[in-house]
């Protein structure tokens, strides 16, 4: 008997959660479930093709995993991170259940569940539709999880409170015919003001709230859209599309962008597929026509999306703004929240100097709840869970794998604190090099060649033995392969996975770049410093943060001082001599991959779905 068939107050029993009746549900996401148990029966009977059955898997947010077999990896879709306590408990459950006891949150505010097994995953859906979550394309050529900065209504600097609309996006898109078949996937982010904490600019449509001054002298408020941004092999940064998106007009030229995309983006080659590689076949100029064209007759569509959405008239969005008087925390990439002197404090005024946001004129507080490599435990998804009703706060998954509870006050601070580190979630990480952002890697990944959450943690152990992880204002991000699921193009200190041949043999490697940059609606993408086996690349990292950390001037960024010493070439020739393998005889550890036990080998699986 399935969730469905159940009556309501077994449901609740079963659990302890408070889910939703069915009646409840999403209409749309109870056809979902339906079809994927008799897709899948008719998968294993034999009846629906592998192919066929893939493409459905995928855009049911299902993605294999290198372990092959009947292991699957159950990708979450948490529209612009934010979640309830009920789901965050029904996260524990399934990580405890039906994964490995523990779930990861992605680059894009998702959360992920592997070792997932087939014949589980249409009880899986049931579970996340009883609190109002899907998987629905969340993979697959579709228009993916709808992004939002994790400060939006909190942020003391942005103009627009963009929740509302990152909702709005999310309501509209999700199973919209538009978006089932595209030619490759389609990514939209939220930022709300030009700090770009959303990181709107590698998008394929990236929405930064902005004003502009009329000529009777008042201001308005609204939106400058990006378009064609990207990471993965060849970083594209994203194009204005024009200086200023009135308010009413922002839904109609999302969609609009994604018209185009679907009607002329390339079906024949996925590697050339995403909407910047349409950019470089058609033009920016012949692009953005077709996109204003397509806009201006859009009001003749049965699915116009114009005016204001319902969603924001019905809760607003207005900017929390800041205080004239207050303390107000500089937030975004660069900012040197606190430097390294803060080693010497207490371990809450640590926590609260390095995780705690403020500054909004209606009086909110909001801090972090250090995530390391992105992983929650099941006891820890209770415990998040336990704390924001304790606290009556609002939470959100950020872009750097970390958990934000939001509406509190100074007074709640010091418990908020200890139920944190009861739970080992209450390190001083947030914009602090510590936190070390990862892609899940070869852990099970089909494309990535290294490990890289190994990786991760041996640079974490390495600054913490060098008195180097609470260095502020930069970040450092790790992808097991080139195609930047671990956004390493935009971290000031980035690497990437690559094979090596050393000796006779293969190794696992990295290239580390320097100097990325995403904000101030600019982005920069990280310059090649050097070459380096896995073994090494730790080492690598504590030298670079060292000589930053000595060498910085007042107010200082990672990018200006990397200007200033020569930039990336002249630091990779310093690290040059770490480029270097012993003989396997010597030290085989450096032809095993963190977390392996035998020799190194490059597997790489078929490509279903990066990130």
């Amino acid at each position: 008997m399935t969730i469905l068939d159940r009556p309501d107050t077994d449901r609740r029993d079963e659990h302890g959660i408070d889910v939703l009746p069915v009646e409840e549900w999403d209409a749309g996401q109870v056809a979902d479930i339906e079809k994927f148990r008799d897709q899948l029966a008719g998968y294993l009977s034999g009846d629906v093709p592998e192919d066929v059955f893939r493409v459905f898997r995928l855009t049911n947010g299902i993605y294999g995993q290198r372990q092959g077999g009947t292991n699957q990896m159950v990708r979450v879709k948490v529209p612009y991170g934010s979640m309830t306590p009920e789901q965050l408990e029904m996260m524990a459950h399934i990580a405890e259940r039906y994964s490995r006891g523990w779930g990861h949150i992605t680059t894009r505010q998702n959360l992920q569940f592997h070792f997932v097994q087939l014949t589980d995953i249409p009880d899986v859906m049931e579970l996340m539709a009883s609190v109002g979550l899907t998987s629905r394309e969340a993979c697959g050529d579709t228009v993916r999880n709808i992004q939002g900065c994790h400060l939006a209504g909190a942020c003391p600097q942005e103009v627009l409170d963009i929740t509302q609309w990152a909702e709005a996006a999310y309501q509209h898109f999700v199973r919209n015919p538009l978006g089932q078949r595209l030619p490759r996937k389609f990514k939209i982010n939220f930022s709300g003001c030009a700090t770009d904490c959303g990181q709107a600019m590698f998008n394929d449509a990236g929405v930064i709230a902005v004003t502009r001054t009329l000529d009777d002298g008042t201001v308005e408020r609204g939106f400058r859209v990006y378009v064609a941004g990207g990471l993965g092999a060849t970083p594209h940064p994203a194009l204005a599309l024009e200086e200023f998106t009135p308010r009413d007009q922002l839904m109609p030229t999302i969609e609009a962008i994604l018209r185009v995309f679907n009607e002329a983006g390339n079906r024949d080659n996925k590697l050339r597929a995403r909407m910047k590689w349409l950019v470089d076949t058609l033009g920016f100029e012949e692009v953005q026509r077709r996109v204003f064209a397509s806009r201006k007759f859009l009001v003749a569509s049965s699915s116009w999306p114009g005016g204001i959405p319902d969603e924001v008239e019905q809760h607003g969005d207005d900017p929390a703004g800041s205080t004239t008087d207050g303390e107000i925390t500089k937030i975004g990439q660069g900012i040197d929240t606190r430097p390294v002197s803060i080693g010497g404090l207490s371990p809450y005024v640590r926590w609260h100097h390095a995780n705690v946001v403020r500054g909004a004129a209606n009086g909110s507080v909001s801090a972090y709840a250090y995530a390391q490599l992105g992983d929650i435990t099941a006891d820890q998804f209770r415990a998040l869970a336990a704390i924001q009703r304790e606290f009556g706060a609002g939470v959100r998954l950020s872009n750097r794998q970390n958990v934000v509870f939001r509406d509190l006050t100074d007074e709640q601070l010091p418990t908020l604190y200890e139920r944190l580190d009861a739970i080992d979630m209450a390190q001083p990480g947030a914009e602090l090099v510590r936190d070390v952002v990862a892609c899940p890697g070869a852990d099970t990944c089909n494309l990535a060649v290294t490990q890289s959450r190994g990786l991760a943690k041996a640079i974490g152990d390495r600054l913490e033995e060098e008195g180097l992880a609470e260095v502020g204002g930069l970040r450092i991000n790790i992808s097991g392969c080139t195609n930047s699921c671990g956004q390493h193009h935009v971290a000031d200190i980035g690497f990437f996975g690559a094979e090596r041949r050393a000796n006779g043999r293969s190794a696992p490697g990295y290239q580390m770049l320097l100097g990325g940059y995403v904000g101030d609606e600019q982005i920069h993408f990280g310059d090649k410093a050097t070459r380096l086996p896995a073994k090494n690349a730790a080492e690598a990292a504590v030298r670079v943060i060292r000589r930053f950390a000595g060498e910085r001037e007042a107010g200082e960024t990672f990018r200006t001082w990397l200007d200033r010493v020569g930039g990336a070439k002249a630091l990779g020739t310093d690290l040059k001599e770490l480029d270097a393998f012993p003989e396997f005889e010597d030290n085989p550890d450096f032809y095993i991959d963190f977390g392996e036990t035998g020799p190194y080998v490059a597997e790489i699986g078929e490509s279903e779905c990066a990130t």
